[in-house]
């Protein structure tokens, strides 16, 4: 029995150090791992070269478990990666909210980042739009107007308007988007997705505070980007 103990401790603290992986990604293991198998049977040395492969898609779509601040009026960040840049700007003209401009952070993702988006705080869906554009680079300011995007609009429960916009980049060619307008949804919950390589940008109402600056690492779902106005 007492040999038992450390073999499920030792268990336990791999399932804690392996994240899981998002749904979305389990067609493109199953395939990575099927052409694994069958280039194996003939030729090894490139079976371990895609066997690594398959490695790295599934680690690429990993889901890791977050810890996200329970403070009320704060924003989160809605994905891991580097802020690139902190400005003033008009909301997506698709959501309707007119031309008074919010404070927009934008987080970009490279291909080694978790690349899950999450909500950045409590609160109610009120509109779900996709918009059609380019592929540029998604570290370039001008994406956030040109590229595709998927644009979330957030109520929060202190009634604050917050929009997450996720943005496809050079690479980026896919969009997941899990939440319906009218949802209820919960600070550092997964929503969505993109593949592979993107950028995910906040509007938090004039007035925040934003805490992080261009540069700086976000860690989705538990770093905080801005404290909100009072409501």
């Amino acid at each position: 029995m007492s040999s038992e103990k450390p073999v499920s401790h030792f268990l336990e603290l791999a399932r804690g150090m392996v994240p899981p992986m998002h749904p979305a990604g389990r067609p493109f293991v199953a395939g990575a791992a099927i052409a694994t198998l069958l280039v194996r049977l003939r030729f090894k040395r490139l079976g371990v070269v895609l066997a690594l492969v398959t490695a790295w898609v599934a680690w690429f779509f990993r889901e890791p478990k977050r810890v996200t601040p329970t403070r009320p009026n704060l924003a989160v960040a809605p994905a891991d990666g580097t802020v690139s840049h902190v400005v003033d700007a008009v909301p997506p003209a698709e959501l309707g909210l007119g031309s008074q401009p919010m404070t927009r952070v934008s987080v970009f993702l490279s291909v080694f980042d978790v690349h899950v988006q999450r909500v950045p705080a409590d609160g109610e869906v009120v509109q779900v739009s996709y918009h059609p554009g380019k592929f540029l680079s998604a570290d370039l300011d001008k994406a956030s107007e040109e590229n595709e995007r998927n644009t979330v609009w957030l109520r929060t429960v202190n009634g604050h308007d917050l929009v997450v916009v996720q943005i496809a980049g050079l690479v980026a060619r896919r969009i997941v988007c899990e939440v319906a307008e009218g949802e209820k949804v919960t600070a550092g919950q997964t929503y969505g997705l993109i593949r592979f390589g993107s950028r995910v940008d906040l509007y938090v109402p004039r007035g925040s505070r934003v805490l992080v600056e261009a540069g700086q690492r976000t860690i989705g779902g538990e770093t905080v980007l801005a404290e909100l106005p009072e409501a």
